[in-house]
């Protein structure tokens, strides 16, 4: 993939390009449903990644389409999925021992707040009226070896999601280790918030919206995407 200048914050569809590129090769990996699913699009078969899904598969594929559709193929969320080449199948059971035994190298989950400190809220809001979701994201966040968040990095009604602590429950502490969002890559750990790349952003409009503390970066942060 090619670097390109870009004054824009990133599509869903680029950031799922950009998350691709950065997983190792050859690495056992799990998608969280909803946009992290969209990675499996972008990573060539020549790339050596192998996907887990919790609900019972390794191997799994791209997104399945037309004559590709096996109703009997589906990913933890239900999303329709094909099988690559050597492609396992076993008891969720079986898939939950590996997420919580440290056999995946990387997992990639949504969040609702991720903390300075690279605590993650995702399965929960809180609200009286809000659904419970959590799935098997508590196993994942704590059994993988690294937990990469993709999200947008405002709420809907503007609140940052990267926050100085999470308001919302928590399902995991210290966690994450990288944050990928519309508009910027940061790395989460004890020591702060590490900026990588900005995109459509400067890095103190970044740090005085988002209220948070951010090093890493001079103050001229360049403004990068990848096509």
């Amino acid at each position: 993939m090619t670097m390109t200048v870009s004054d824009q914050p990133l599509s869903t569809d680029q950031l799922a390009a950009l998350i691709a590129n950065d997983i190792p090769r050859g690495a056992y990996v799990n998608l969280g449903i909803g946009q992290p699913t969209k990675i499996a699009e972008h990573l060539g078969a020549d790339s050596g990644v192998i996907l887990h899904t919790e609900n019972g598969m390794l191997g799994m594929g791209p997104t399945a389409r037309g004559e590709d559709i096996d109703p009997d193929l589906v990913n933890a969320g239900k999303g329709l999925v094909t099988e690559l080449p050597g492609a396992a199948y076993f008891h969720h059971a079986d898939s939950f021992a590996m997420m919580r035994g440290g056999h995946l190298d990387v997992c990639v989950l949504g969040a609702y707040q991720v903390s300075a400190r690279g605590d993650l809220a995702n399965w929960h809001t809180g609200a009286p009226d809000a659904i419970p979701a959590v799935g098997g994201a508590m196993d994942l966040a704590i059994g993988a070896k690294q937990v990469f968040v993709m999200m947008t990095l405002f709420s809907r009604t503007g609140e940052p999601k990267l926050v100085p602590e999470c308001t919302y429950p928590l399902t995991g502490v210290e966690c994450v280790t990288r944050v990928y969002s519309d508009l910027a890559v940061l790395d989460v750990g004890p020591e702060g918030i590490r900026v990588r790349e900005t995109y459509g952003i400067g890095i103190d409009e970044l740090a005085s919206r988002l209220g948070v503390d951010l090093f890493g970066q001079p103050p001229t942060a360049a403004v990068r995407t990848r096509s």
